[in-house]
């Protein structure tokens, strides 16, 4: 019996699922394989709550496909080509079929499988199914791409008014009735332990107001859909046909996503360098300690602490509160953005390299379309602004009227001036 595999890894879901759909139209049985990527996972704490998430994903899709008397999901760890070359010894597999990563590690991960497959004489065939269009699509005129998002984003609605975004295929289940049976392992079975933070459902019905209630971390009005996105669990497609004419604000942030991850496709340099190369020349200051007590939300800057206790308990930051604290590291504290990405990346649900990379570019004023570097945010303007009545502070910090919460660690004033006259020499030496 032949087989396809389709590689699940950033798209956990059987409906709207653009690789699973053209894998049940190729006539064979599907082996639907999951990978829990060592590369990925040894970097990550083994009660890692997107670990969780993606287990709980995967787990669901599982016994939906079992109460249709289906074969479930193939789920393995380890090196992802050791696995591919275990299972293309195993099986007589005609196809490889999987949802484009372009992220630089997924790209290179990708290109080594389709070349392993071809040496074993099994087709790769890869699709577009993270983005509306893939990277490289939007481009300007003269076919060189966008480094501001407003042009990007006129751009990128003309495409999609020319795009049918089509509807949901049906599921054909006989595809998966085979008699390989596989069996789900348990958490612990995999290496991995529960965690105690959960990932907040999906809350669409935030949508229709977001415009009026996205800047006010005291309402929790965000829709909670980054982790949903980033795994896939929810298809972009589907949330723009259901839901994009309800906020053209909500959609614009959509487009802000798919801009970012646009830029990091064709400007992988961003990884590791700033967008805007004479930024680098910028003399950080690094102070570790200063490092430590922003990352444990002790900087005694009310709203900077309450953005990183909630991102600590809970692996989520609403989305001002973000700008605010990543502007007060980069600009009032001297420390390096990359620093303040890494940390936002080992604790945020939502963390997705393009658009955590962008947006923390955008607040050092090192990225495409980035604040200038004398845009300093001030938090207590910000506070007295969006959460005048300390509604989000006091849900964070328990201690703010105690001896215990800390004075502030730099004027605010006196810091920005040094941050301002620290960037203009570094940039203009």
């Amino acid at each position: 019996m032949k087989y396809n595999i389709c590689w699940l890894r950033r798209d956990l879901r059987l409906e709207d699922n653009t690789a699973l759909e053209a894998a049940m139209k190729s006539g064979n049985k599907i082996l639907l394989l999951f990978i829990f990527d060592k590369n990925i996972c040894d970097e990550l704490d083994v009660n890692d709550s997107r670990i969780n998430f993606i287990y709980k994903s995967l787990k669901g899709m599982d016994s939906h496909l079992k109460s249709m008397d289906c074969s479930g999901l193939l789920i393995k760890k380890g090196e992802p080509l050791e696995v591919l070359e275990e299972l293309f010894q195993t099986y007589d597999i005609e196809n490889l079929f999987f949802n484009e990563d372009f992220e630089p590690y997924g790209l290179e991960r990708d290109s080594k499988a389709s070349d392993l497959a071809a040496s074993r004489g099994i087709n790769t065939q890869k699709f577009t199914d993270h983005v509306i269009f893939r990277p490289g699509t939007v481009l300007k005129a003269d076919g060189s791409p966008y480094t501001i998002f407003t042009p990007f984003k006129k751009r990128w609605l003309q495409h999609f008014e020319s795009h049918e975004i089509k509807p949901e295929q049906a599921l054909l289940f006989d595809k998966f009735r085979h008699e390989i049976q596989t069996t789900f392992p348990s958490l612990e079975q995999l290496g991995f332990e529960a965690s105690s933070i959960q990932v907040p459902d999906f809350a669409p019905e935030n949508i229709v107001d977001y415009e009026e209630t996205r800047d006010y971390p005291g309402l929790d009005k965000t829709t909670k859909i980054g982790p949903h996105l980033r795994f896939g669990t929810i298809s972009i497609r589907k949330l723009i046909r259901e839901r994009g004419k309800e906020s053209e604000i909500y959609t614009s942030e959509l487009i802000w996503r798919e801009f970012f991850i646009q830029i990091l496709y064709l400007f992988p340099k961003v990884v590791k360098d700033s967008f805007k190369s004479k930024y680098d020349r910028i003399t950080w200051r690094n102070n570790k300690q200063e490092f430590d007590r922003w990352c444990k939300g002790e900087t005694g800057i009310p709203l900077v602490d309450a953005g990183m206790r909630e991102l600590n308990q809970t692996g989520f930051m609403h989305n001002r509160v973000r700008m605010i604290c990543a502007s007060f590291l980069c600009k009032n504290l001297l420390i390096d953005w990359r620093l303040g990405e890494a940390y936002f990346a080992s604790r945020l649900l939502d963390f997705e390299l393009a658009s955590n990379n962008g947006n923390w570019q955008w607040s050092a004023g090192t990225g495409c379309d980035s604040a200038p570097y004398f845009r300093v945010f001030n938090p207590e303007t910000q506070q007295k602004r969006f959460d005048a009545d300390q509604k989000y502070i006091r849900r964070w910090i328990v201690d703010l009227d105690e001896l215990t919460y800390p004075k502030p660690m730099v004027d605010l004033k006196t810091s920005r001036v040094r941050a301002i006259d620290t960037y203009k020499s570094s940039i203009n030496s």
